[in-house]
């Protein structure tokens, strides 16, 4: 039987839109705040990676509260819209604030500036409006179908914003004067841009009623849980942390892919290659989103597609390290995109497998915990790309690289092309190997068989065509 339709065409768009602004920070924050500290600010990137480590100590409570303050939300707007909403204003301000350190302040101030914005940001703010915006996939809609397309919608706008972060903010910078200043500048534009397009986003969506959300659902007289029982409910279900272990990798590639500033530079010798290869990455992403509704019905689910792609991102991954080795920019940037080819439909059913994961905790546990269960989204973000940029400053600190400096040491050049070219290709494959065991359509499929419940009573991807 054909699934009820929720949404229109301007509905997911407006939906996808968000992750312009998410991006706008998460772009913008892995790609260049390391370069910015220590190349105009004059950090060390080593303190700076601790600083990082440190601040995750903080952010590790965060993201199960916000989920379930979620959870717990009645509004008019809906449970999850006011935290995506007013959450982004926090982002905008705090963004500005890791850009705008002044270099008249004395180093130990310097440090505790950056520590304190960027905590305010991971920590609190984006917590709560990224895990709204997550959420917000099993709020608005209950068709498997859409959500899948949502998902596709939400990573197109996100891999385009990365692209364009990413391709024009070293030039951007330049043309603003190339100091600190000129990053503030920089900082306070996309921060703009980025609280515009979140409204725009969070009014464009209309949450269902708790009533249409539960229906054909039987109510728990247990349904209220503290953080302590939604943290066991998490626990307990092992796709979540299959889910959160994978977001967490991705952040730690996505780390060292952005370290490519680094190896363009010192190593290639053009920094500007660092957004000639953000096309070489973005493009192929985004191809693949378009495809991934299509390509998820015709092979019956999500467990297949994603990982067969990582499978295709693998070799991309081992072939781009023997072109570094070779020399060859062309090649690298081929394989490049093969390897983003193959990582984009995990990235554009990401949202529907983890929705898939929700209804594997009410089928086990009898609980709704969709706000929780989408903490997964900020928490491997954060600690994936905080730990990431962390272990950044660490290996650019431990090879004897200064910023500030207008030659590099070999051992900081060899450490370089270890960033680049192996630990992605690492990551890749723990990844491969985690997507294998993460069938949970197939395991919502069985549960639903042994309890007679009907097909269209909780989501169940396997049902796209």
């Amino acid at each position: 039987m054909e699934e009820k339709k929720y949404l229109k065409w301007y509905n997911k768009i407006g939906y996808g839109s968000g992750d312009i602004a998410g991006n706008v920070v998460y772009a913008f924050l892995t790609s260049f705040m390391m370069v910015y500290l220590t190349d105009s600010v004059g950090l060390a990137a080593g303190v700076v990676g601790t600083l990082i480590a440190v601040s995750k100590l903080f952010d590790g409570f965060t993201d199960i509260f916000f989920g379930s303050m979620i959870d717990k939300t009645h509004s008019k707007m809906g449970k999850a819209k006011p935290w995506m909403l007013y959450g982004y204003i926090g982002c905008a301000i705090t963004l500005v604030g890791c850009f705008a350190i002044p270099v008249s302040l004395g180093t130990t101030a310097k440090y505790a500036w950056f520590f304190i914005s960027y905590t305010l940001l991971n920590g609190g703010f984006y917590t709560a409006n990224n895990i709204a915006y997550s959420a917000l996939t099993s709020l608005i809609t209950k068709n498997s179908k859409e959500r899948v397309q949502m998902g596709s919608y939400r990573f197109i706008f996100a891999f385009s914003t990365s692209l364009l972060i990413q391709a024009i903010t070293v030039g951007f910078v330049d043309k603003c004067g190339g100091d600190a200043a000129a990053w503030r500048t920089v900082a306070i534009i996309y921060a703009i841009i980025g609280l515009v397009v979140n409204t725009i986003s969070a009014l464009s969506v209309k949450e269902l009623p708790e009533e249409e959300l539960n229906e054909g659902e039987v109510k728990n007289d247990n349904e209220k849980y503290g953080m302590v029982q939604a943290f066991k409910l998490l626990v307990k279900n092992k796709y979540y942390m299959m889910i959160c272990g994978t977001y967490i990798l991705q952040q730690l590639y996505g780390a060292m892919i952005g370290a490519g500033i680094y190896y363009m530079t010192w190593v290639l010798k053009n920094k500007n290659l660092f957004g000639q290869f953000a096309w070489a990455v973005n493009i192929p992403l985004i191809i693949a989103l378009i495809f991934t509704p299509t390509l998820v019905g015709k092979w019956k689910g999500m467990y297949k597609l994603n990982l067969r792609g990582y499978v295709l991102a693998v070799i991309g991954r081992a072939l781009v390290v023997v072109a570094g080795y070779m020399g060859s920019v062309p090649l690298m940037m081929a394989f490049t995109a093969l390897a983003a080819l193959g990582q984009g439909p995990w990235q554009g059913d990401m949202n529907a497998v983890i929705a898939s994961c929700s209804e594997y905790t009410y089928l086990t546990q009898g609980k709704r915990i969709d706000g929780t269960m989408y903490s997964c989204t900020s928490l491997g973000v954060k600690i994936g790309g905080g730990i990431g940029t962390a272990v950044v400053g660490w290996m650019l600190e431990f090879s004897g690289y200064v910023g500030t400096n207008a030659t590099q040491p070999q051992s900081a050049l060899d450490m370089m092309q270890f960033m680049y070219l192996w630990l992605p290709l690492i990551f890749d494959v723990l990844i491969m190997f985690v997507l294998s065991r993460m069938n949970v359509e197939d395991a919502n499929k069985k549960l639903k068989a042994e309890k007679g419940i009907a097909a269209d009573e909780v989501t169940d991807a396997l049902d796209i065509n």
